[in-house]
């Protein structure tokens, strides 16, 4: 939902960033040490702030409150509404404004446990989409599917909204209902699904050897332990002695770069371009490259990865990485598009603000946020075919191991 590292403000990593409702937002390496911003304090020169304090004191001056169930907003909800304005005037979904309300709710969805429905969300066309579900989420058991769009959350509509306002209003205490009205591709009536919120603790991996000569390695999450845990599996598969893999990647949302570059580092030799951060002329580009662990260099292997729309940012990194290293081959369909890079910056009083400051680029230069990767062998599973124990992409994946 991924920065190498995390500055004196911070950075965000790249997930689908979104904020979850119970989900995980995906950041690099946490500093607990955040220092304030370090960005200039005084006003640009060229800008006239004359409209600004006229439309401050017009309000004060004339404002008359003819509704009684409201009521006049402090000078510092005043100021908050104003920096939140100018961050939605830069037209991206990724740079907004955290009062201190918000800014603990993201917080807490960095903790890696919290209350929710299990849901990784991020912002597609104007409109809030589901990335993926996590993996045994209510979210998931309720049905909800990675591509769906977030038409209301109870009664309330999220047309104009941004993620963290539907995050708000999603959340709540566990073991209370929350309805969502889903927009579903090739469903012509709205969905309203109900789910019952409880505690998320994100899931991180499966790993087993079929019965077939192929090992597979599910990875529904990149955490702060899943490239130890990704180490192990792949332990696991050397003891197998199979030759032949699948890493299943399907509705992984993301989560921390520094573990996506360390999973791609088993597979590459040393100095290897994994992602790079373009940062378009504001400041030198940062390169990410292999450590060069490289542990299958003597050692055949036969690699499918399988993508879908709900694959997103560190997923994308992974399997852009190895696939344009020729390690693998993508099997399913496009994935997310999530490539953007987000600083987060201490404003003071516990409000933040999440600025997109880069984008991803994989090994060749394509940027990830284009429309997201294209899988080398395209296949599509259904819900249908899930719920009827059959797995298209996974069949496609096992059917051109074969031939390997």
């Amino acid at each position: 939902m991924n920065r190498s590292r995390w500055t004196a403000a911070g950075v965000l990593a790249a997930l689908a960033i979104a904020f979850s409702v119970g989900l995980y937002t995906g950041v690099s390496e946490i500093n607990d040490k955040r220092a304030a911003a370090q960005t200039t304090l005084t006003a640009p020169p060229a800008v006239n702030l004359t409209q600004f304090w006229s439309a401050w004191n017009a309000l004060q001056d004339n404002f008359v409150q003819v509704h009684a169930s409201t009521s006049l907003p402090t000078d510092e909800e005043k100021l908050y509404g104003a920096i939140a304005g100018l961050a939605a005037s830069y037209g991206d979904p990724y740079t907004v404004f955290l009062p201190p309300s918000d800014a603990q709710v993201f917080n807490d969805d960095i903790s890696g446990s919290f209350g929710g429905v299990g849901m990784d969300m991020g912002q597609k066309d104007g409109n809030i989409v589901v990335v993926a579900p996590l993996k045994g989420s209510p979210a998931e058991a309720a049905g909800v599917r990675s591509g769906d769009i977030v038409v209301a959350v109870d009664a309330t509509s999220t047309a104009g909204m941004a993620v963290d306002q539907a995050v708000k209003i999603i959340r709540g205490p566990k073991g209370t209902p929350v309805t969502l009205t889903l927009q579903r591709e090739g469903v012509r009536d709205l969905l309203k699904i109900k789910i019952v919120r409880d505690t998320i603790n994100i899931p991180v991996i499966n790993a087993y050897a079929r019965g077939d000569g192929v090992f597979v390695i599910e990875l529904y999450s990149f955490s702060q332990n899943s490239a130890e845990l990704f180490r192990n599996a792949l332990r696991q598969f050397f003891i197998s002695g199979q030759t032949k893999m699948i890493l299943d990647l399907r509705g992984d949302p993301g989560g921390y770069l520094d573990a996506a570059v360390n999973m791609a580092s088993y597979f590459l030799p040393v100095g290897d371009t994994v992602v790079t951060e373009d940062f378009m002329g504001k400041t030198a580009n940062v390169v990410h490259r292999s450590t060069g662990y490289n542990v299958f260099v003597n050692k055949k292997l036969s690699m499918a990865i399988l993508v879908d729309q709900g694959s997103a940012s560190a997923s994308e990194i992974l399997a852009g990485a190895l696939q344009q290293h020729g390690v693998a081959k993508l099997v399913g369909t496009r994935t997310f598009g999530k490539g953007s890079v987000q600083q987060l910056v201490d404003l003071g009083g516990g409000a933040e603000l999440k600025v997109t400051v880069a984008r991803w680029l994989t090994p060749d230069g394509t940027s990830i946020s284009d429309g997201g990767l294209t899988p080398d062998i395209r296949a599509t599973t259904t819900a249908a075919q899930v719920a009827a124990g059959k797995d298209p992409q996974k069949d496609a994946a096992i059917a051109w191991l074969a031939t390997q």
